[in-house]
Order: C-alpha cells, then sequence, then structure tokens
C-alpha cells in the first residue's frame, strides 16, 4: 500500500475570506444547508465571545505591561509549586 502525502497548504487571511464566500454562495443554494451553517457559525461566534482568554494583542500587551508592574514571586531551590503557592498563602 502506498501512501499518498498532502502538502500543507497555507492561506492568507484574503485567500480564506475569498474560499468561504465561495462556499457559501453554493451552500446559499440550499435552504436547509444553510441554516445549518449559519447555526453553526452562530454557535462559533458565541464560544468565542465567552471565552476570558480571547483578546486583542493590544490587550494582550497592556495586561502583560500591567503584570509587569505587580509583585514578583521566586521559588526556592528545590522547592515545588505547590510549597511556593503554599508559603505565599495562596493554598
Amino acid at each position: 500500500m502506498q501512501r499518498i502525502l498532502k502538502k500543507e497548504v497555507f492561506m492568507t487571511a484574503l485567500q480564506l475570506n475569498a474560499e468561504l464566500y465561495r462556499n457559501l454562495g453554493i451552500i446559499a443554494e440550499n435552504e436547509t444547508m444553510f441554516e445549518k451553517v449559519v447555526k453553526y457559525v452562530r454557535n462559533l461566534a458565541k464560544k468565542i465571545q465567552e471565552d476570558p482568554t480571547c483578546m486583542t494583542k493590544e490587550e494582550y500587551f497592556r495586561r502583560l505591561d500591567e503584570a509587569e508592574k505587580g509583585p514578583t514571586y521566586r521559588m526556592l531551590p528545590n522547592e515545588t509549586m505547590d510549597e511556593m503557592l503554599t508559603r505565599l498563602g495562596y493554598v
């Protein structure tokens, strides 16, 4: 049996956008399929909005700058993470 390796294809955001709309045009002709796509996309958008880890690049760097201004803690030699957290009063 011979294996065929697929070449990985990387698309730009513009290419992905064009591909999406091209396929949506085909799907839009079938109302049932189009409703399923809309429902799926709506659920994806909802998950992104609810995910607290999703943030813009600007927000990420702003939060990183704020964290650097706060207190810092170091682990002692041979100290585990649990021991450090207990020492600092987090556990």
